[in-house]
C-alpha cells in the first residue's frame, strides 16, 4: 500500500541528519575503542569502564543507525514495509540505551569507592569491575525481555520504525523508571555524597596526595553528572511524547522528532564523555591517522568495485541491497585496516 498521503518533504533531510550524527558517533566510538585496546598506557581499570561506555554507545548508535537506514529506505520509496528484523532493531536500541546509562553508573560507583574506600582494593580490581560489567550486560539483555513478551514493539507507519506506542501501560512506566530514573538519580546521589565526603576531608588533616586524588575523582563524577544532565535535557521531547501518550494521542511523527534529539545527545556524549587528554600521545594519533588512511583506501577500492557491478541485475540496483553493500564495504575496510594495527605498521 502506498503512503503518498502521509509523506512529507522534510522527512528525508531529517533522516539524513540522523544518519550523519550516528555515523559520527560510530566512528568516534570505534576510534576510542581501538586506542584503548592497542595503546598500553590505556590498559587501566578506569579505561576499562570507559571502553565499556564506548561499547554501549556503539551498540546503541549502531542499532539506531540500522533503524534509520530502514526509515530512510521506506521514505525514499514512499512505501509501508515492515521487515523481519524490525522488532530486533527495537530490542537492540533499548538494550543499548540501558547499557549506556548503567555504564555511567558503574563509572560513578568506581570513582566513589576509590575515594571513600581506598583500602578495599578488590572492589577496584579489574576482575571485580569486569564482573560488574558482565552483570550489567546480562541485566540489559534480560531487562528488555518484557517488551518482547508483551509484544510492545510495533511497526509505526508514520514514523517508519519499530517502537513502543505511547500509551498508558506497565511497560512504558517500567522503561522510564528502570532505564532512566534509577541510574540518573543514583549518579547524582553519588556525586552529592562524594561532595560531602570531600568537604569533610578538608576539615581534617589529610595527606595532600589523598586530597588531590579525591578532588580529581570528584571532578570526574561531576563530568558524568553533566553528561547525564545533558542527556536528560535532550531526552525531554521523548519523555514528553511518552507521558502525553498516557492521556492522549501524541502528534504525528513524534518519534522521528524525539530521535533527532536522541541522536544529537549521543553525538555530544561520545565527543565529551571521554577524557581526551588520555589520547593526546603522539603514538596514539599516528596510529589513528594510519588506521584511517587504510580504511579510506580500502573503502575507495570497494566503492569502485560496487560501481562496476551496479547495473548487472535489477535486484542489485534496489536501495536496500545497495545500503547492505555499502555497510559491507565499510566493515571490510575496517577489517582490512585492523591487521596493520596488530603489526604496528
Amino acid at each position: 500500500m502506498s503512503i503518498e498521503n502521509i509523506f512529507q518533504s522534510w522527512l528525508i533531510p531529517f533522516d539524513i541528519l540522523n544518519l550523519i550524527c550516528l555515523v559520527l558517533v560510530i566512528i568516534l566510538a570505534l576510534i576510542f575503542l581501538f586506542l584503548i585496546i592497542f595503546n598500553k598506557t590505556c590498559h587501566t581499570v578506569p579505561m576499562i569502564l570507559v571502553a565499556n561506555s564506548c561499547s554501549a554507545e556503539l551498540i546503541f548508535a549502531g542499532s539506531i543507525f540500522s533503524m534509520a537506514i530502514f526509515t530512510l529506505t521506506n521514505d525514499l520509496l514512499r512505501r509501508e514495509y515492515n521487515d523481519s528484523f524490525c522488532i530486533f532493531r527495537g530490542y537492540a536500541i533499548y538494550v543499548g540505551c540501558y547499557a549506556q546509562n548503567y555504564s555511567y553508573f558503574l563509572q560513578a560507583i568506581y570513582r566513589y569507592t576509590t575515594v571513600v574506600y581506598p583500602a578495599r582494593l578488590f572492589w577496584r580490581s579489574a576482575k571485580f569491575q569486569l564482573f560488574l560489567i558482565s552483570l550489567m550486560w546480562m541485566s540489559a539483555v534480560i531487562s528488555v525481555l518484557p517488551h518482547i513478551f508483551y509484544k510492545k514493539f510495533l511497526y509505526l507507519i508514520d514514523d517508519q520504525m519499530c517502537e513502543m506506542p505511547s500509551e498508558l501501560s506497565f511497560v512504558p512506566i517500567y522503561n522510564v523508571t528502570w532505564f532512566f530514573i534509577i541510574p540518573v538519580n543514583s549518579i547524582i546521589f553519588i556525586y552529592f555524597k562524594l561532595v560531602r565526603y570531600v568537604k569533610e576531608m578538608n576539615k581534617h588533616v589529610m595527606l595532600v596526595n589523598t586530597l588531590i586524588r579525591a578532588e580529581r575523582e570528584l571532578k570526574m563524577v561531576y563530568r558524568i553528572v553533566i553528561l547525564v544532565t545533558f542527556l536528560a535535557i535532550l531526552g525531554i521531547p521523548y519523555a514528553t511524547f511518552t507521558i502525553m501518550g498516557f492521556f492522549t494521542s501524541p502528534p504525528k511523527y513524534h518519534f522521528r522528532i524525539a530521535y533527532i534529539f536522541v541522536n544529537i545527545s549521543l553525538t555530544t556524549i561520545i565527543t565529551f564523555h571521554n577524557d581526551l587528554k588520555q589520547f593526546y600521545s603522539q603514538d596514539s594519533f599516528c596510529m589513528v591517522r594510519t588506521f584511517i588512511s587504510y580504511v579510506i583506501s580500502a573503502e575507495l577500492f570497494y566503492s569502485y568495485l560496487l560501481q562496476a557491478i551496479y547495473r548487472t541485475r535489477l535486484f542489485w540496483q534496489s536501495a536496500q541491497f545497495q545500503f547492505f553493500l555499502i555497510s559491507l564495504t565499510w566493515i571490510c575496510a575496517f577489517l582490512h585496516a585492523t591487521p596493520h594495527i596488530f603489526t604496528g605498521q
